[in-house]
């Protein structure tokens, strides 16, 4: 009798339908080759997935529709993605589709690629435990494993009984990398022309709408603070003359395609909710976090969205770390009172021990990697045969 080890060639199919999957997602593929040294890849996502190797099928800036109108608009193009997707998979026939966040679309493919005996991997699960539960149902169903990034998504999905595994958060990896590549103090004040006071951070989100209504109440405190300088990190796709206009009389200084470089030599953070809260807390940035939305929304919001808190950092903590203010809360008094608690000593070391315990309940750095370890150790890439 003799023992010979196979190797089989995976095809590995792959839907990332954001910047932030493609970003992950192409992190993921880089470990899958390391495991999986014969791994082949075809993909919808972006360049950096198709750097990775990838056969570019779609690239997500043509499947990013926001709101509620623009998925309407666009529902034509939508279908007919959905129509070409499943053909090509048909036509690939991978060994597992993998699909990262993007959960609209991705959970329709879930369900034809069950139906055609194609195995399902989840990684970086949608937001179910926040609204549109009912979408655990189809998880269970037509999703093989589910691999989160959050430590609370574990005891959610084992409650509903959905196989998972906690892998850690991505960003982690993401920003451990990048650090080395980040400014000293001295060369981001040169490079972007600030002078020597503390940096205070605001990030009012991407969109012109929200940032219209958040960046003049964020920069209020602007006229008090005059010992700090208030730097606004831009969105890319937004004009540095539609923050003068929208920010009126207040001294504060724009850098665009920064944002990580501008918080790590932040003193402080005035945050709009979002993946930014978490970022900000892992470059270690005491922060304050807003978010201020039209009144229908918000009443809309509260009925529909089951969620203690609204930034991950006191979601993952499951306590109050740092102060959000929401709606009516979002006010120039607010902001002030916080901005003058975030520059106390002993309030600034209480956030930065928390930010430490958070750390370390994400896992610690590695999550791509220990996600394709369970992956290939799943599909047994390698398959011993006897003879």
């Amino acid at each position: 009798m003799h023992q010979w080890l196979i190797f089989i060639q995976m095809k590995y199919y792959i839907i990332a339908g954001e910047a932030s999957g493609d970003l992950h997602a192409s992190n993921l593929m880089k470990n899958l080759k390391i495991k999986d040294k014969q791994a082949q890849f075809r993909i919808w996502g972006g360049d950096l997935m198709q750097a990775q190797g990838g056969e570019l099928v779609k690239h997500y800036r043509d499947l990013a529709f926001m709101g509620f109108t623009e998925v309407i608009a666009n529902l034509p193009v939508i279908l007919r993605n959905i129509s070409f997707c499943k053909k090509d998979i048909v036509d690939y026939n991978p060994d597992v589709l993998i699909l990262v966040d993007y959960p609209g679309f991705n959970l329709r493919i879930a369900k034809f690629a069950f139906a055609k005996n194609i195995r399902v991997f989840y990684y970086i699960s949608p937001q179910v435990w926040a609204w549109k539960k009912s979408r655990v149902k189809k998880i269970r169903k037509f999703v093989e494993r589910m691999y989160v990034i959050l430590p609370f998504e574990k005891k959610f999905y084992e409650k509903y009984n959905v196989d998972v595994d906690f892998v850690g958060h991505p960003l982690l990896d993401f920003i451990e990398n990048e650090k080395r590549l980040l400014s000293s103090p001295n060369d981001f004040r040169e490079k972007h022309n600030l002078d020597k006071r503390l940096i205070i951070a605001v990030l009012p989100g991407s969109r012109k709408q929200e940032i219209a209504k958040m960046l003049p109440v964020m920069l209020t405190a602007a006229n008090r603070f005059t010992n700090y300088q208030f730097v606004v990190a831009g969105a890319p796709s937004i004009s540095s003359e539609f923050y003068n206009e929208i920010a009126g009389k207040v001294d504060f200084k724009i850098i665009f395609n920064a944002t990580h470089d501008l918080l790590h030599n932040a003193y402080a953070g005035i945050i709009t909710s979002g993946t930014a809260t978490l970022e900000t807390a892992l470059l270690e940035v005491p922060q304050v976090v807003c978010y201020k939305g039209s009144n229908i929304s918000f009443q809309i919001a509260r009925r529909i969205v089951d969620i203690k808190y609204i930034s991950l950092v006191n979601l993952i903590m499951d306590k109050q770390v740092i102060t959000e203010l929401i709606q009516t809360e979002m006010n120039p008094k607010n902001i002030e009172a916080e901005l003058e608690k975030l520059t106390n000593f002993s309030h600034r070391m209480l956030v930065l021990n928390n930010y430490k315990m958070l750390r370390q309940k994400l896992g610690g750095a590695g999550a791509s990697a220990r996600t394709a370890e369970l992956m290939v150790q799943r599909l047994d890439v390698q398959t011993n045969r006897t003879a």
